[in-house]
């Protein structure tokens, strides 16, 4: 009996370890390269203009991450701006170090992430102004501007250099390339196709 109560209280020790283990509290106030603090270590300007979507995807990221706000390092937090054309689409991708909350700001957005094998379900919703939707760490999500008009978003994230694996170009676009053959079986599709998508990306 008193090896068993042993034996609990090392995993209960054990396993508060590891909870205050995985959330660090800074050492400090901040910590960027030059502690002088001048202000532009904690700010940006720009969220307020809309971004190009003049491109294939018909969508825009305006990233405010560590690189962009040094004062960020060690905070555990960023901030991204999403403009949309009409019919705009964030494709999918995933967060590998991030959990992300969205606010739609302007316009109606289809957004979605899909679980974890082996059950891999979609779970999707049309968002509207005003409205917030949370893709959780590491999942596949995407974002579909489904209005009439321009839209945006504002999404936080819960890292400050959250990164961001867009599938298509992680598959198709490695450098160097995947063999065409391990694609071509893996997505049950014939090598050619494989071959076209492959010089997209």
């Amino acid at each position: 009996m008193a090896r068993r109560i042993l034996v609990l209280s090392l995993l209960a020790i054990t396993c508060a370890n590891l909870a205050l283990a995985f959330e660090p509290s800074p050492l400090q106030d901040f910590c960027v390269a030059d502690p002088s603090g001048s202000a532009s270590h904690f700010s940006f300007s720009g969220l307020h203009v809309a971004g190009n979507t003049e491109n294939p995807l018909g969508s825009r990221v305006t990233p405010v991450t560590v690189a962009q706000i040094p004062g960020l390092n060690t905070l555990g937090v960023s901030l991204a701006r999403i403009d949309y054309a009409p019919w705009g689409v964030v494709p999918p991708h995933v967060h590998p170090r991030a959990t992300e909350i969205l606010t739609v700001i302007e316009g109606s957005l289809e957004v979605g992430f899909v679980t974890s094998n082996p059950e891999n379900r979609l779970i999707t919703k049309v968002l509207q102004k005003g409205d917030v939707f949370v893709f959780p760490i590491g999942l596949v999500h995407f974002q579909r501007n489904v209005g009439h008009g321009n839209a945006f978003s504002i999404s936080a994230l819960s890292s400050q250099n959250p990164g961001v694996i867009t599938i298509a170009n992680a598959v198709f676009g490695s450098n160097p390339a995947i063999a065409a053959d391990i694609l071509a079986k893996a997505f049950q599709v014939d090598k050619s196709v494989v071959d076209q998508l492959q010089t997209k990306f």
